[in-house]
């Protein structure tokens, strides 16, 4: 069983910035990419993050581009987030997912990626 477990979310006010952890454990961990998606109330999950694991490469959604740094610690098996210039339409519950091995299907899509955490809860205020 893989566990992964998100924290860091909060209430924060727009133009604050946020970092989200991912810590994933489990007697077999195979990675080869974690991802971030958030979902907001009545919306599809959506892809905001992800990075491989050995090479770190990491893809954005345009909407978080330039705002929200995705990045991981190999030795922890952690994954962040670093979220800058928080709007109101970043309040979502932020989840993390792991995509134990390289698939051809595109790395924003949820099914992707075979575990999931329960999510963080991120709500942006003005």
């Amino acid at each position: 069983q893989v566990q992964l477990v998100e924290s860091g979310g909060g209430l924060m006010q727009a133009g604050d910035s946020l970092r989200l952890s991912c810590a994933a454990s489990g007697r077999t961990l195979s990675i080869y990419a974690m991802a971030w998606f958030r979902q907001a109330p009545g919306t599809e999950r959506e892809f905001v993050a992800a990075i491989t694991w050995s090479g770190g490469i990491t893809y954005y959604a345009d909407s978080v581009k330039g705002r929200f740094t995705i990045s991981r610690d190999n030795a922890k098996n952690t994954m962040y987030l670093e979220m800058s210039s928080l709007k109101l339409d970043d309040t979502a519950v932020y989840y993390c997912g792991i995509e134990p091995s390289f698939r051809v299907s595109w790395y924003g899509s949820v099914s992707t990626y075979d575990y999931w955490g329960q999510g963080t809860q991120v709500t942006v205020s003005s």
